[in-house]
């Protein structure tokens, strides 16, 4: 079915200071990076083995950004058409990123999740 959610995908933090968070990630936590596109304003950390990565978003690049936990699906255009009928809050419509496509949305209590795909993969 294409609206099955599957898996944590990323979390996502606001970094004020972006230098020094990533700093603080590595050099304290001693986090590795999984990657990194500074040109853009992100960088991600692995924890442990598993796949989903804490994400920094430089806010002087990114000033909307916001923490958000998103989740793995197998359609997010699908699954956002089937939430917005629900009434659902979208933050946008949904929006190509380097794996697929992504769609990020509110909770009741304002809190940030976000959908994923990898349909291009």
């Amino acid at each position: 079915m294409d609206t099955k959610i599957k898996n944590y995908d990323n979390f996502f933090f606001p970094a004020e200071n972006y230098e020094e968070s990533v700093k603080f990630y590595s050099d304290v936590l001693g986090l590795e990076k999984k990657f990194e596109f500074k040109k853009q304003g992100m960088v991600a950390f692995k924890v442990g083995d598993e796949e989903p990565a804490i994400i920094l978003k430089d806010i002087t690049k990114m000033p909307d950004a916001q923490p958000a936990i998103w989740i793995e699906v197998e359609d997010a255009k699908v699954l956002y058409d089937k939430l917005k009928m629900k009434g659902v809050k979208f933050v946008s419509e949904p929006f190509r990123i380097r794996t697929g496509w992504a769609v990020e949305f509110t909770d009741p209590s304002g809190n940030r999740l976000g959908f994923t795909d990898y349909k291009n993969q």
